[in-house]
Parts: structure tokens; C-alpha cells; sequence
């Protein structure tokens, strides 16, 4: 029989039968391949052919035909143009009930391994229904890690009962919604891991009150991958009170900030009264902004606000990508100054000190005598002159120009990696801190006598994984973070 075309138009009503087996509702997978699972969204009768169809909205996209339509009649809304399908029963799984695996699993001869389960996978499962998640976890009494992973999984969650050994609970790519987590907030009183990637999530809804209250325990969420655009979202759990990972990679973030703490309110008595609330984030020691929009220094400024944050990743976000105007890594760590870990590498106290130094020297000669435009722009500037014992650089009365070059020369080593260069011994130069990415590519090809060879540029640090890439022309050595000592890789263009 031929496949019901895609159409439009007034929605039909949906029906049930129960002699086939399925519900609205539902979970599915295609009885020939187990990788394509589904919702029910209809079982019926379908307008020109015989017998009960099954209206299935697939999981994956492409894996339908239509959007739940067919000759202008709409059976039921699908989640895009073509992931529905009408399917015969019989060519339909819904797998076996948890129930019946619990039964023949653990209710016959088991043995003391499979009573003392305490980690569970059932990613890419067929589970519909709480109910069901918790019969599993009362079968399991020491069942300590779930991951419902992949599941669509119902929003009523009423009849969840108390999981009280739950630690670590994963419901990545589930559709969960955070109204959601709310509700599982009181059968899970002692979660200490929560993962909810790709779900789609746009905000956090409080039940009670601006901040989300409990989960006492909780000392991972893993938010990444979601649609998170306003911090002020991320604010309202600020309050959790043993938070010590928050992950947001992969959001839509462009500014984060640290809420005001300790603001003061006049009483009717005249006095004035200080806010109790715990110190925001007070517990956090990591927190993932990989994969964001953020741009702006006073973003990252706001970073040493957090008490006790030491673990920081700004990848893949603007403000950490010199190609796009972003600032390099010395610059980061020079502003951060609690910073252990960036980006997922160690920061050293060597790399910390000629970070801050090297950083000190670019503000102090880009804005020479501009002190309060330093201050505005540098936070830190005049705490770390103090620090590493910096003076205010002044040429002495009556220098020569050349005396007054020599205080600016950094020495690099010049090194080429390219394939078709051949083996070259590094070369060290003198060099101005002022000098431009696009003269010194004119320099190596006449260091190393490259005719037809157009050179790029790479600044290696020694604590960073991977060399950054030099591709501003006319930006200076000083301000792309190029120090004295450092290593300059000289490729070849592509």
C-alpha cells in the first residue's frame, strides 16, 4: 500500500485501539531496526486505506515521510515536516515492559552482584513513563547512578516515589524541562549530580521564589548544550548551596555578571538592615562557558567576584579568539586572579607571572600617561605593578634613539615547522614589541630565504596546548601577548 502523502489542514481526532496493542503515548521502535524509536500519536483508522494504523512521531529527523497529515487532514502535530509516519501494528515493537525485564531479571535466582547494582544505564531505552522509572529504582535498592539518557519521557512525574540513594541522576536529550526538575527536587533529596544536556532549556523556573531553593547536595548541573541566553537565568541558582560545577558550554550567553551582595534597606524604624541571604555562588569552584557569545572584558572581570572560583573555560567564545578581537591567554590570566585552571589546561606559577608581567607592559605602553583610563579599562593594573615591582618607564633626560629602542627589543626564536621549508636550526632575534605580525612575515621570508613560500605565524606558549594562530597583520607583537623568550612557529600558507 502506498505511503499517505504529506498535507495540512484541520487537525483529526485521535483515537485508541486497544487491540492493537499500542496507546497514544507510547514508546516504539521500528520492529526491523531498534535504533529508530518513536512516540504514538495516533492509532486508528486513516481516510482511503483499510484497517488501524499507528501514527508514529520519530524521534530523529528524516526518519518520516510527513508532519501527522495526509489528504488535508491533520491525525496528530509532529514535531517537524518529516518525522511522522502511519505504520502497520505489525511492524511495530514497544519492546519489553520493565516490568517483565525487572521480573526475569531480578525476581528469579539473582545473584548478590545484580541485587548490589548501583549503576544503571537505559540510555536510548523505550521508557515513557515515571512510574516506571520508579518500580526500577525500588528494585534496586543500592542503585546510586541512572541515566535515562534518549528517553522521552512523560512531564507528569507525580507518582515518582522517594529515591533516596539516587546520586547521580542523567536525563540528557530527554526533553526535560526545569518545571520538571522541580518536581523531582523532592524525590531526590540526596542528587549530588544532575546532567541535562540538550534539552532544549531557555530558562530556569523557580518554584517559590527569584532563586531556586533545596537540592542540598548538589554539587554538579550540567547545563551544556542547551539555549540559555540571559545570565540572570543562571543567577537563580545562585543560592544552591553546594553547588561546586556548573556547566554551561554550548548556550547562548553574550554577558554574565555577579549579583549585588550585601545591599542595605531602610527599616521603618529608620535603621538600616543587611541582606542574609548566603553569598551568591558561594561553593563554586568550576564553572564551563566554552562555546558562548561572550565578548566583553567586563565579563571576564566579573570572574574574581566568585569566591572561590579557580576553574575556568572561555574557549570558543569571541572575547578568547584574537581572530575575532578577542584578547590571548596572558591577557585572560592576567585579569583572572584566582585562576588555577583555563581552558582546561593547569595554570603555573611561572605561567601567572610572565602572564601578569607581560600583560602589565602592554597596558603601560598602550596608554603611557592615561591613569584613569587605565583604571577604568584595568582593574588590575595597579595591583600587579605592586605585585612584580613594575616602575613607570620613562626615558632618562637626554637618551639617544637607540637607548630608547633597546628598552623596547623582545628576543624571539624563530622556528619553521612547515613541510615544504625543509629542516631549518631556529633562529633568535631582536625585535621592537612593536613590531607588526605582517613585517615580521616579511623578516622570515628574508631570515629564511623563502621565495615562494607565503609564511603563518604561530605564538607557542609553553603551558598552552595548542600554538595561537597570528593572523592580524597589523596588530603588534606586544598586543597578540608575544614576550621576550617567546617561540614564533613560521608554516606555510595553505
Amino acid at each position: 500500500m502506498q505511503n499517505p502523502p504529506d498535507s495540512s489542514s484541520s487537525v483529526h481526532q485521535t483515537h485508541s485501539d486497544p487491540e492493537c496493542g499500542f496507546r497514544v503515548g507510547k514508546r516504539v521502535h521500528w520492529i526491523g531496526d531498534t535504533r529508530r524509536i518513536g512516540t504514538v500519536k495516533y492509532v486508528g483508522p486513516v481516510e482511503g486505506f483499510s484497517g488501524t494504523w499507528v501514527g508514529v512521531d520519530w524521534d530523529n529527523e528524516g526518519d518520516g515521510k510527513h508532519d501527522g497529515s495526509h489528504n488535508g487532514v491533520k491525525y496528530f502535530d509532529a514535531r517537524g515536516l518529516k518525522t511522522a509516519s502511519f505504520v502497520r501494528p505489525h511492524n511495530l515493537s514497544s519492546g519489553i515492559s520493565l516490568l517483565q525485564a525487572l521480573e526475569v531479571r531480578y525476581r528469579t535466582v539473582s545473584t548478590k552482584e545484580e541485587e548490589d547494582l548501583k549503576e544503571l544505564d537505559l540510555t536510548g531505552n523505550l521508557l515513557a513513563e515515571w512510574n516506571d522509572v520508579g518500580i526500577i529504582c525500588k528494585a534496586l535498592p543500592f542503585l546510586a547512578a541512572l541515566n535515562l539518557s534518549c528517553n522521552s519521557l512523560s512531564p507528569d512525574i507525580t507518582t515518582m516515589p522517594q529515591l533516596n540513594n539516587i546520586r547521580i541522576l542523567v536525563l540528557n536529550h530527554t526533553g526535560v524541562i526545569w518545571k520538571q526538575v522541580e518536581m523531582l527536587k523532592d524525590s531526590l533529596p540526596c542528587i549530588e549530580e544532575l546532567h541535562l544536556l540538550g534539552n532544549k532549556l531557555r530558562e530556569i523556573t523557580a518554584v517559590s521564589t527569584t532563586a531556586v531553593q533545596g537540592f542540598d547536595f548538589l554539587r554538579c548541573l550540567n547545563l551544556e548544550d542547551n539555549y540559555i541566553a540571559d545570565w540572570a537565568e543562571i543567577l537563580k541558582l545562585s543560592q544552591l548551596k553546594s553547588l561546586e560545577q556548573l556547566f554551561l558550554n554550548k548556550n547562548d550567553l553574550n554577558r554574565i555578571w555577579y549579583p549585588d551582595y550585601g545591599t542595605t534597606h531602610k527599616l521603618d524604624n529608620g535603621c538600616e538592615s543587611l541582606d542574609k541571604n548566603p553569598m551568591p555562588f558561594n561553593t563554586l569552584q568550576c564553572l564551563l562557558l566554552g562555546g558562548n557569545k561572550i565578548e566583553d572584558l567586563d565579563s571576564i572581570d566579573s570572574l574574581n567576584s566568585f569566591p572561590n572560583l579557580v576553574d575556568i573555560r572561555l574557549s570558543e567564545n569571541p572575547i578568547a579568539d584574537i581572530g575575532k578581537g578577542g584578547v590571548p591567554r596572558f591577557v585572560l590570566i592576567a585579569r583572572l586572579a584566582k585562576v588555577e585552571t583555563l581552558n582546561g589546561s593547569e595554570v603555573s606559577p611561572r605561567e601567572r607571572k610572565d602572564s601578569e608581567i607581560r600583560y602589565v607592559r602592554l597596558v603601560m605602553s598602550k596608554f603611557h600617561d592615561n591613569p584613569e583610563e587605565i583604571t577604568r579599562l584595568h582593574p588590575r593594573f595597579a595591583e600587579l605593578k605592586k605585585i612584580h615591582g613594575i616602575e613607570d618607564e620613562r626615558p632618562l633626560t637626554g637618551a639617544t634613539g637607540p637607548q630608547k629602542m633597546a628598552s623596547g627589543l623582545i628576543s624571539v626564536s624563530l622556528k619553521c615547522v612547515g613541510a615544504s621549508i625543509g629542516e631549518k636550526p631556529p633562529v633568535m632575534k631582536k625585535l621592537p614589541a612593536t613590531t607588526t605580525v605582517g613585517k615580521l612575515k616579511n623578516l622570515c621570508q628574508s631570515f629564511f630565504k623563502l621565495k615562494s613560500v607565503k609564511p603563518v605565524l604561530f605564538l607557542q606558549e609553553e603551558d598552552s596546548p595548542l600554538p595561537i594562530l597570528l593572523e592580524d597583520d597589523m596588530a603588534s607583537l606586544i598586543e597578540l601577548g608575544v614576550g621576550n623568550e617567546s617561540t614564533i612557529l613560521v608554516n606555510e600558507e595553505s
